[in-house]
């Protein structure tokens, strides 16, 4: 049996957009499907820009999230963060998963067209640095990258002047008579996070009891959950680099793999690691 096709406009939908709002107006695809400016004859060079630059519209999304987290937890209605924290997490599982599709480019695939990236390299991205500085990660030997746009210079400074989503949960803690230490709570918020055994006992407290202390607890759990995430992504990004090139230099002059492996070692929360052997 045959049937007719279907026509939409009988449903009632929209089907003429002259002088009106289409979706591909209003996400603005052709400015978005224009960004994807080859330098080589590389099959796989659209693959690689493809992959990148979507990695930095979901982090564009994950700095809108982890700006509102943070003036949430620093109004003490940290519930009203807790959404914006699990997506922040669940935006890493997407970059997680990007991985994967990276993961179908062969070393010989890259040859063809890693000369032609220059010494651009993902370590140079300014959204990501943004990304640590704003979870506590400041590292100012960071900001020399992007000394030569004084703009970005401009915005990092102003993370590095704020205090960063550990620094606000702390001082959350510290509001409601949870023994934080003083010298954490006016700490120089540029300088990295050093392991604080006083703060650990604060994250035992809420540990121990919470029921007595539950928007702690949940915050806390949290703020694991996305850096697990985040440790994924790291990880993910090491063996990528590995299966793609190597043990080669990468094309920012890091050392590549023994970069990132270094990488891996830090903890944004480490307190809230450690206490999982101390309970």
């Amino acid at each position: 049996m045959t049937t007719c096709p279907f026509n939409p406009a009988e449903d009632g939908a929209q089907m003429a957009f002259d002088g009106r709002m289409s979706y591909g107006d209003y996400l603005r695809i052709d400015q978005i499907l224009d960004a994807q400016a080859m330098l080589t004859p590389a099959h796989d060079e659209m693959l690689f820009i493809i992959q990148h630059q979507t990695s930095e519209l979901w982090m564009r999304l994950a700095l809108h999230e982890l700006d509102a987290a943070r003036r949430k937890i620093a109004a003490d209605t940290p519930h009203e963060a807790f959404k914006m924290l699990a997506r922040i997490a669940r935006i890493f599982e997407q970059l997680n998963s990007a991985w994967d599709v990276l993961r179908t480019m062969t070393p010989s695939d890259y040859s063809t067209f890693r000369a032609g990236l220059g010494q651009s390299s993902g370590f140079q991205s300014w959204q990501y640095r943004l990304i640590e500085y704003a979870v506590g990660n400041r590292n100012l030997a960071m900001l020399k990258p992007h000394a030569h746009r004084p703009d970005l210079t401009a915005r990092l400074e102003a993370e590095l002047a704020r205090p960063s989503l550990y620094d606000e949960a702390l001082r959350h803690l510290a509001r409601h008579g949870l023994p934080v230490p003083e010298a954490v709570l006016t700490r120089d918020l540029r300088a990295p996070w050093v392991h604080d055994a006083g703060v650990l006992a604060a994250w035992e407290i809420v540990y121990r009891d919470p029921q007595k202390h539950w928007a702690a607890y949940e915050l806390a759990e949290k703020l694991v959950d996305f850096e697990d995430y985040f440790r994924r992504w790291r990880f993910n990004h090491l063996t990528t680099v590995e299966r793609v090139i190597g043990f080669k230099r990468g094309t920012g002059g890091t050392s590549g793999v023994a970069y990132l492996r270094r990488m891996l070692d830090i903890q944004l929360f480490p307190e809230l690691w450690a206490l999982r052997t101390t309970l």
